[in-house]
């Protein structure tokens, strides 16, 4: 009994090997197959296509239809052995799989084809960021792109980026060209929502770059400011931004603006500026605000120091003035 046990084992065993040896190996998977799957894992969605918009059409048991199509300029692709080609913009993928399909039955190419279209690439919603942002360029207006997101695209805004984003929108056949001036600091802070609106291809997104003003003279840190603030800057602004005044500075400031060609000089009462009793001024784009320097006091206080620092090397501390 135990002899045929052990025989009944490897009759089994040897059954099984030669179904195993017998039985069909799994299909690889084909170039075809991998190229597929990669469409697929890039199509951009389901948006209507226009003139430059890349397709890529499958069609089940036909692999010569197998391919990649650019819409031309007038809105059509050309499929192998059809006779025409077929206006596809406007279209969602969906449709076009639906009116390829159609097409291929009435010229008898297929008797049910089965069709997918898949979309690459999107060129014909395009949508340029420029000006002072940090990576100007095209992105595509897929799906809902808000302003938001195409600053976003563009890596957000640059240093030198003034207090507002102007969108142009071209004219077309049913409304004339538009602009909006949105105020980035409300955009950007979310506390005007309607102001983030949705783009769509041929909008133009520039961040207008900011107007300058020079600060000069008896400061800590002079230099050129953007003046990045909708409400503009003002003179006590000004010093806030240039970390504030030396010491041995005069008690009026001057400001020096281009005026129909010609620069005038506008004093200015820095002194009673800083102690409220006289009201703060308005700087604009391309001013010149210059703080100048006591040199009489500077000249005194140098002497002082001098004799201060004699009289302490000197034992009697006595210094006799001709």
């Amino acid at each position: 009994m135990k002899n045929l046990k052990v025989l009944g084992v490897v009759l089994f065993g040897a059954t099984c090997l030669v179904q195993a040896q017998n039985s069909p190996a799994p299909r690889p998977a084909s170039a075809d197959d991998v190229a597929r799957d990669d469409v697929w894992a890039n199509n951009l969605g389901n948006d209507p296509v226009g003139a430059g918009d890349l397709l890529y059409v499958t069609v089940a048991g036909s692999t010569e239809l197998c391919r990649s199509f650019r819409v031309d300029p007038t809105g059509a692709i050309q499929m192998p052995m059809t006779k025409s080609s077929i206006h596809v913009a406007g279209l969602t993928s969906d449709k076009i799989s639906d009116l390829i399909a159609a097409e291929l039955r009435d010229e008898h190419i297929l008797v049910a084809p089965v069709v997918s279209v898949a979309v690459l690439d999107y060129r014909s919603r395009q949508v340029t960021v420029a000006g002072a942002v940090k990576m100007p360029g095209i992105v595509q207006a897929v799906g809902s792109l808000r302003l938001l997101d195409a600053l976003a695209k563009a890596q957000g805004l640059a240093p030198e980026a003034g207090p507002e984003v102007v969108v142009t929108r071209p004219a077309s056949d049913n409304s004339p060209q538009q602009d909006w001036h949105i105020p980035i600091k409300p955009l950007m802070a979310g506390l005007t929502p309607e102001s983030n609106i949705v783009l769509r291809g041929g909008d133009e997104v520039r961040v207008l770059e900011a107007p300058k003003v020079y600060l000069v003279g008896n400061l800590k840190m002079p230099g050129i400011y953007p003046l990045n603030d909708v409400d503009g800057t003002t003179v006590l602004k000004a010093l806030a931004m240039s970390q504030g005044q030396l010491t041995f500075t005069t008690k009026d400031a001057f400001i020096y603006r281009n005026v129909d060609g010609h620069r005038s000089e506008i004093e200015v009462p820095l002194r009673k500026i800083l102690h409220r009793t006289a009201p703060d001024v308005a700087l604009q784009a391309n001013d010149v605000f210059y703080v100048p320097e006591a040199t009489g006091l500077h000249l005194t206080a140098a002497v002082l120091d001098r004799v201060a620092s004699f009289g302490g090397t000197v034992g009697s501390g006595l210094i006799i003035w001709h």
